[in-house]
């Protein structure tokens, strides 16, 4: 089978930014311009960027976002009652589901869309969520409270969660 050769592209790049560009090659934080370029274009791709408008207005699918640290959702999670974590977090996700069935088209609740569902929770940044037979692993995951996390991953994925591991990375048994 022979391989299609790429076709070539030239870049031009502004001074300032072909220095930058050098310098995280020279710090080894990217190994050089082709994946660097690539790297790009598959974070254009996945945060379908081509629907933001400029500045400081950014939509993936139907849902605006916005840059929000940790420590603010945090202290966003803290003011909610013990007993309403659960079921806080549950609520979140079933609005997360909502956003990913209209912006990705499929339904977070059919087990054989579970890893396309984590993965885009991958990329909005909260972290590294994998299947494994009947579990769930959270690794480095941008909600830190469990109880908030199980209800939040139980509304994105229509199931039901026990955490059987409470650090990172979490592991949560599931069932329907």
């Amino acid at each position: 089978m022979e391989k299609k050769a790429g076709k070539r592209t030239t870049v031009i790049f502004d001074e300032q930014d072909r220095q930058y560009l050098e310098q995280l090659i020279r710090e080894g934080k990217e190994p050089g311009i082709k994946p660097f370029i690539s790297k790009m274009f598959d974070v254009y791709r996945d945060m379908a960027m081509s629907d933001w408008k400029f500045p400081g207005e950014y939509y993936v699918g139907m849902s605006r976002v916005a840059f929000f640290s940790q420590e603010n959702l945090q202290h966003l999670i803290e003011l909610i009652p013990e007993t309403k974590l659960r079921e806080t977090g549950r609520k979140l996700g079933e609005i997360t589901a909502v956003s990913i069935e209209a912006s990705q088209n499929f339904d977070t609740h059919k087990k054989e869309n579970w890893a396309k569902a984590l993965a885009r929770l991958g990329v909005f940044g909260y972290g590294e969520l994998l299947m494994r037979e009947n579990s769930l692993i959270a690794k480095n995951p941008f909600i830190s409270n469990i109880t908030f996390l199980s209800g939040f991953l139980e509304g994105v994925l229509g199931v039901t969660l026990k955490a059987r591991i409470t650090t990172s990375p979490i592991v949560f048994d599931i069932s329907k």
